[in-house]
Order: structure tokens, then C-alpha cells, then sequence
């Protein structure tokens, strides 16, 4: 093999590999293309889910420490009920969800004392997903009343965390204000998209 013919060969392979990457990078732009007309807006829909969800336990978390607010946080537990993700409410509503549910009442049954008050609320989330009929966790969950319920609490809430941070502007100047002004406000955001689209 000599000199001339390596080289040739070389360039050879050289614009082949270019040409792979070259179709390469088309066939990535379709998929993506492709992927966003077939998910559309559902995507969208799908991640803001899951920000409304995390929103709603960072608010319950928030409450349950020391950032106590005015808020009625127990309307977060039906809120979380219908706007979590679906792969975590499957969790909750199977096997694993029963375990939980049990020996939350056995502790509640036989060791009242050391029950954590904290652990109310998700206690009784886990509960409402077990014990929930399919009516309300499959059919309402999963349609517009879900989001009706959920935009409902979402506009309470904020206008109740308004009231009670003495008004627009100090909702978001105050400490914790902005956090729970944004948390909120995610609350707010998922229904309305979910019902537009």
C-alpha cells in the first residue's frame, strides 16, 4: 500500500464519517420534531403536573415546620389527591400504599403518644388514595372536575395567602411570602393549563 492510495482512502472515510454524522444530526432533528407533534402540548401539561405536585408538598412541608402560615393546609391533601403525577399515585393506591395506610393506624391504634401531629396530613393522603373509589380516584382524577377542584383550592389559597400577607405586594416582599406566593402560584398555573389544552 503506498502513500497515495492511504491518503485517498483516508479522505474516503474522512467525508464518509461526515456524511453518517451529517444524517445523524437530520434523523435527531425529526425525532425531535416528531416526539413534540405526537406529545404536543401534553408535555407541557405532564411537567407542570409535576411541579403543582411538588409545589403542594413543599407547601405542606413548609407549614408543618417552623414557617407556620394562616393558610388551611388541609386543602393541599384533595389538591395533591388530584393533580399528582400518575406513576405516584399508582404507588400509593397498590400494595405499597396499603402497607403505609396499615401501620399508620396500627400506630395510631396502639401508640397514640407517638403519633407525629406532623404526619397527619400525609397520613391521611395515603389513606384517601387507598381507600378512594374508582369513581372519584380514577374517573374524577383523571377529568375536568379534578382540575375544576384543583383550580378551585389553588384561587382560595392565593387569595387566602394574599388576605393574609396584607395584601399583593406584600405577598411577594415579605420573608417567606415569596416562597409561598410561588408555591401558590404553581398551584394556580397547572389547572388553568391543563383545562386550556
Amino acid at each position: 500500500m503506498n502513500l497515495k492510495s492511504f491518503r485517498s482512502d483516508h479522505g474516503t472515510l474522512h467525508s464518509m464519517i461526515g456524511t453518517d454524522f451529517n444524517e445523524l444530526t437530520i434523523a435527531a432533528k425529526n425525532l425531535a420534531a416528531h416526539t413534540f407533534t405526537l406529545t404536543g402540548l401534553g408535555f407541557g401539561t405532564s411537567v407542570l403536573e409535576w411541579v403543582a405536585s411538588i409545589a403542594a408538598i413543599y407547601l405542606l412541608v413548609l407549614d408543618r415546620t417552623n414557617w407556620k402560615t394562616n393558610m388551611l393546609t388541609s386543602l393541599l391533601i384533595p389538591y395533591i389527591f388530584f393533580s399528582a403525577p400518575s406513576l405516584i399515585f399508582g404507588i400509593f393506591r397498590g400494595e405499597i400504599g396499603k402497607w403505609i395506610a396499615f401501620v399508620a393506624v396500627i400506630v395510631q391504634l396502639f401508640f397514640p403518644k407517638h403519633a407525629k401531629e406532623y404526619l397527619e396530613l400525609p397520613v391521611a393522603l395515603v389513606l384517601i388514595a387507598v381507600v378512594a373509589p374508582n369513581l372519584i380516584a380514577g374517573t374524577f382524577r383523571d377529568s375536568w372536575i379534578g382540575l375544576a377542584i384543583c383550580l378551585g383550592i389553588g384561587c382560595y389559597l392565593l387569595q387566602e395567602h394574599i388576605r393574609a400577607s396584607g395584601g399583593f405586594r406584600n405577598a411577594f416582599t415579605k420573608a417567606n411570602g415569596i416562597s409561598n406566593t410561588v408555591g401558590i402560584i404553581c398551584l394556580v398555573v397547572f389547572p388553568v393549563w391543563a383545562l386550556i389544552f
